[in-house]
């Protein structure tokens, strides 16, 4: 989608970065049939997700005015309503 902004953040590539690794630490301990090895990077992608939000929440995330939904063409030829911009 042109012009979309969705996902690049400080918040957003944090998080993400944080849960590959927890996903190749799971993996990697997977191969090695460790167990408990997995489990530490399925914490670890949990993690991520924590420390993604508390970047958001901190304003570190995309703005909430930005996340308004976009009509395509095709939509608005299909009878989509028009979405109404609402200022505060």
């Amino acid at each position: 989608m042109a012009g979309s902004s969705h996902g690049h953040t400080p918040a957003a590539w944090t998080g993400v970065t944080i849960m590959f690794i927890g996903f190749c630490v799971a993996g990697a301990f997977m191969v090695m049939a460790n167990p408990l090895g997995f489990w530490a990077g399925m914490v670890i992608v949990a993690l991520g997700g924590v420390v993604g939000w508390a970047m958001s929440a901190a304003g570190l995330g995309q703005p909430k005015s930005a996340q308004q939904p976009v009509v395509t063409a095709a939509a608005a030829e299909k009878g989509a309503p028009e979405p109404v911009s609402v200022e505060s």
